[in-house]
């Protein structure tokens, strides 16, 4: 692991390690008050249970830069508490605790390709695709007169059993592309 030697490197995407776990840089701000030491404002990401934490860095803290390592993989399937996975190398099954990726799970599918992120040779979380499609289940009918109130979206159920808002327009059966990082619809996909 190397040693970052100043506050500029600390950047936005860079991994560290802070109280010896994997964090990702979300946001990096140098702030320089008046008649005191500049210091940088950050918001990181913890890479094994993803809480993210506000944490200011002054001049002369000692940081390591995480050796955080990305290895395809696909989704297998899910117990009670674990989530399963196959090393699209080695084909080794790895297993991950439900709870470490439960902000995936709605838009994970038998066969999905995904990014199994590691620290030290464990693995310690994964990456989706930005965006994914799915077929939509269930989806109510529009009720007339539901725009006029401002109302434009209704939930629909997609594939996984993860219900999303989407426009009234969307019926069961259609396909539809969602953004897998913040849960929103993106748009109707032709097929």
């Amino acid at each position: 692991m190397s040693v970052l030697s100043s506050l500029n490197d600390i950047k936005q995407g860079v991994a560290i390690v802070y109280n010896g776990e994997p964090y990702i840089v979300l946001t990096a701000n140098f702030v320089r008050m008046q008649q005191r030491k500049p210091v940088m404002q950050t918001k990181l990401r913890n890479l094994i249970n993803s809480k993210v934490l506000e944490i200011t860095f002054k001049p002369g803290d000692r940081l390591e830069e995480a050796e955080v390592s990305r290895k395809d993989a696909t989704y297998l399937y899910s117990s009670d508490t674990e989530a399963y996975f196959m090393d699209g190398i080695t084909f080794e099954q790895i297993s991950l605790p439900k709870a470490d990726v439960a902000s995936n799970l709605p838009y994970l599918r038998e066969g999905t390709a995904i990014e199994l992120r590691t620290f030290n040779d464990k693995p310690v979380g994964l990456e989706l695709p930005a965006k994914m499609d799915f077929k939509v289940t269930a989806a109510a009918e529009a009720v007339k007169g539901d725009s006029a109130q401002g109302r434009v979206t209704k939930v629909v159920t997609i594939e996984t059993g993860a219900e999303i808002g989407a426009p009234l327009f969307i019926n069961e059966g259609d396909v539809i592309r969602i953004n897998t990082q913040t849960g929103e619809y993106v748009e109707r996909v032709n097929k």
